[in-house]
């Protein structure tokens, strides 16, 4: 009897692959690569975490899936100050490991399956189609999701700053959105992991009552230290919001074992406690931006949305390839626009994570 397709065969090709024969042009630059195709943090970690996740280092026991006391207090209170959640407890946290990982299974362990669909934005992150190829779910996009037909749709994925295009929804559309999903019995996860970096608008969670009216009902934000942090090699996020549905998913997740290691655990308690490391990881951000804009402006690119989160989203109105392979040729690497959708095959993606120093070269060569 047939086991049926192994789940590799369901997934597209790993589009980073395709960019290898540009990294290779890039490198070959006299002065060396500027990658600014992968936003992976480049700046150190405060000392602040790696002093709270060496002093937790002694952990020969195992961790717990939902987390110490701490922990949950630690994330209960960062949604009550920073996202203006209210009446929060440890019912409403769940931490993951890393926002990645959630992405990917959230569907499977959702328990949907062939003839549920899950929706998410046309230019968006290729996890949420992975997500629901895995599960073995349709999938549909959308420019508005309130256009959509709501048959079948069990999943509606929002990511507001955007990845890749930095575009932010106002408290307006988040509004309107969630009680268009409540009306049509459909569950919202929020993808809010770029929340902390908003550089000409203030992005707003779900979680806010002004966007939910007070209650969590169908309701869960996403959210990472790997950006606001520079906690990308501790695999360290969580999700909040509707007790309802985290409930299930810390019962599941028990079984499987998807477990935050106890260092990182203490390590998030620190970082969700201080913001001064938040805000000086902002300012170098907000510089280096400021830079590579005015570069690429100058170099006769167009820039849209990209009011927040860690990207620029350029255009020169050509195939996205001609432009990754004429940056290549300067020794920059960016992503191709089309790795996020098709409505992105005239745009590139370009990072805000990278050294100073190495910014500093990508502005002299497009000058």
């Amino acid at each position: 009897m047939s086991a049926g397709p192994a789940p590799i065969d369901r997934l597209p090709t790993f589009p980073w692959d395709k960019l290898e024969p540009y990294k290779k042009t890039a490198a070959a630059h006299p002065d060396g690569i500027v990658d600014l195709s992968v936003g992976t943090p480049v700046d150190p970690v405060p000392e602040l975490i790696q002093k709270a996740l060496v002093d937790a280092a002694d952990s020969p026991g195992y961790p717990t899936v939902w987390g110490t006391p701490e922990l949950r207090d630690a994330l209960v209170s960062w949604c009550e100050r920073r996202l203006g959640a209210r009446d929060f407890g440890h019912a409403n946290v769940l931490p993951v490991v890393g926002s990645k990982e959630l992405v990917a299974w959230l569907p499977t362990q959702l328990g949907l399956g062939p003839g549920d669909k899950v929706a998410y934005p046309r230019l968006a992150y290729p996890t949420y189609e992975v997500g629901a190829r895995l599960a073995r779910a349709d999938y549909v996009t959308y420019d508005d999701p309130t256009e959509l037909d709501p048959t079948g749709i069990r999943l509606l994925w929002l990511n507001s700053p955007s990845n890749p295009t930095g575009k932010v929804l106002s408290k307006e559309d988040l509004t309107r959105i969630v009680a268009w999903a409540r009306s049509h019995h459909i569950l919202v996860f929020s993808d809010e992991c770029y929340l902390e970096l908003g550089w000409e608008a203030d992005p707003v969670s779900v979680l806010h009552p002004d966007v939910n009216g007070g209650s969590y009902e169908g309701l869960v934000a996403v959210h990472s230290l790997s950006k606001r942090s520079n906690l990308a090699g501790y695999r360290a996020a969580f999700i909040a919001g509707d007790a309802a549905v985290l409930g299930p998913l810390l019962q599941l997740r028990k079984h499987g074992g998807m477990m935050t290691s106890a260092p990182t655990q203490a390590a998030v308690v620190a970082a969700l406690g201080d913001d001064e490391h938040v805000r000086e990881q902002r300012a170098r951000y907000a510089a280096r931006r400021e830079q590579l804009r005015a570069a690429l402006l100058a170099h006769g690119f167009r820039i849209e949305h990209s009011e927040a989160s860690l990207y620029l989203w350029a255009t020169r109105d050509e195939s996205c390839w001609d432009t990754v392979a004429h940056l290549a040729e300067l020794g920059i690497l960016v992503a191709p626009g089309d790795f996020y959708g098709e409505a992105g095959d005239q745009f590139v993606r370009v990072a805000l994570t990278a050294s100073d120093e190495r910014i500093a070269a990508a502005v002299s060569r497009l000058s």
